[in-house]
């Protein structure tokens, strides 16, 4: 794969135009279309491009499974954390009036880390999903992954 050096010099300059753009869908979402599962699919394919290009081993070391699996986690802990951060202040689960003195800025702020929650686990989902179907595919998979 080393032969295909103008694939390799074009993905190196759509990956970081791919995660701009999944920035942009992402800080955009709660003002118009968008939001964070939109951005999440963006942003894996940014690195989905990278493992097609340089391959799954390089895929694997950018990010590297155990790594997804707590981003995950992560990104459900936030989704549930903000939920229950509105009850505990008082409020309903995921009512983000009550996030800020001002109902606005709580709105903002819970779609805000809303969506983030969102995205996070979509992007790594996807790209865990990615990375086993590959190997699985590619019989490099074992039976500890």
């Amino acid at each position: 794969m080393k032969h295909h050096i103008i694939l390799r010099i074009g993905a190196k300059l759509l990956i970081p135009l791919i995660m701009l753009l999944a920035l942009y869908v992402q800080f955009h979402g709660d003002y118009g279309p968008g939001g964070g599962f939109q951005a999440g699919v963006i942003f894996a394919s940014a690195f989905i491009l990278y493992g097609l290009v340089f391959g799954l081993g390089e895929l694997r070391r950018v990010a590297p499974l155990p790594i997804l699996m707590k981003l995950m986690a992560a990104g459900w802990l936030i989704y549930i954390g903000t939920g229950y951060l509105g009850l505990a202040l008082g409020g309903m689960y995921l009512d983000y009036n009550i996030l800020s003195s001002d109902p606005v800025a709580g709105q903002h702020l819970g779609i805000f880390l809303i969506e983030l929650a969102v995205g996070i686990t979509v992007a790594s989902t996807m790209l865990a999903i990615y990375q086993c179907f590959n190997a699985h595919q590619s019989g490099e998979m074992t039976e500890n992954e």
